[in-house]
């Protein structure tokens, strides 16, 4: 048996990264899939590759810090599958505008803050209902490593995971006693295709990663843990997947 089956997941940002090679990993554990992405055409890309290798997926249009959006993308997902058991909010992202307080964009704070936080927020307040309904369910949440430890230089995006941090622990207190958890993974530098244009290997991260940067498929098996009925005593818990580099 599949460690996913029967399951059904939403996950915001499927697209591209953590959250494509995530969509793959929990479709061959047996889940139905939502691949929910802003761009909805790399969504549709990830659900047919799901569907070509004999999985269940749909696409979805997914800005998160869309109302209207959100409340698409889950009643799309009932609709088609009955239920939804796991949410994986990956979507998200800092950018080259971030900077120290008294540098920083502060169009690009509120920006980061609306899709990092408040679209977590946003799709969990959604999700959450149809979760009590069907039982209880799995809520995995994307922070950052620099919401645990003090870095330089991108303080939009560090408060924006800070919040994400702080709000997935409250969410695990309030919704435990209907099944729900809720946990939180901490990546440090993940090598996405975005990361990796900018990133060569004679960047000083990789010597503070003692086991290296991590691949998207590594966080990817991290949230499949965290979605599985293993990790069923679970929640509240910051997990922190960095190769190393918070202890260099």
């Amino acid at each position: 048996m599949a460690r996913l089956d029967g399951k059904t997941a939403i996950i915001t940002g499927g697209g591209n990264g953590i959250g494509r090679a995530s969509a793959l990993a929990f479709a061959r554990e047996g889940a139905s899939i939502a691949v929910s992405d802003f761009n909805v055409d790399a969504a549709g890309k990830v659900a047919a590759e799901i569907e070509k290798a004999g999985g269940s997926a749909i696409a979805v249009q997914g800005d998160v810090s869309d109302e209207t959006q959100v409340g698409a993308m889950v009643a799309d997902t009932v609709r088609e599958f009955g239920k939804v058991d796991v949410l994986f909010n990956c979507a998200g992202g800092g950018s080259t505008k971030d900077g120290p307080v008294t540098e920083l964009d502060l169009d690009e704070f509120w920006r980061t803050i609306r899709v990092d936080l408040f679209g977590t927020l946003l799709c969990c307040r959604t999700v959450i209902p149809q979760m009590v309904k069907s039982g209880g369910g799995s809520i995995i949440n994307i922070s950052s490593l620099r919401a645990v430890i003090g870095t330089y230089g991108a303080d939009a995006y560090t408060a924006s995971k800070g919040g994400v941090l702080a709000l997935t622990r409250t969410m695990a207190m309030q919704w435990a006693e209907h099944g729900i958890r809720a946990n939180v993974m901490a990546p440090g530098v993940v090598l996405t295709e975005r990361v990796s244009a900018f990133i060569k290997e004679d960047n000083p991260i990789y010597q503070k990663s003692l086991l290296g940067p991590c691949e998207p498929d590594d966080v990817a098996n991290l949230a499949l843990y965290l979605a599985s009925d293993e990790s069923r005593k679970v929640t509240g818990a910051v997990l922190r997947i960095d190769g190393g580099a918070s202890i260099y």
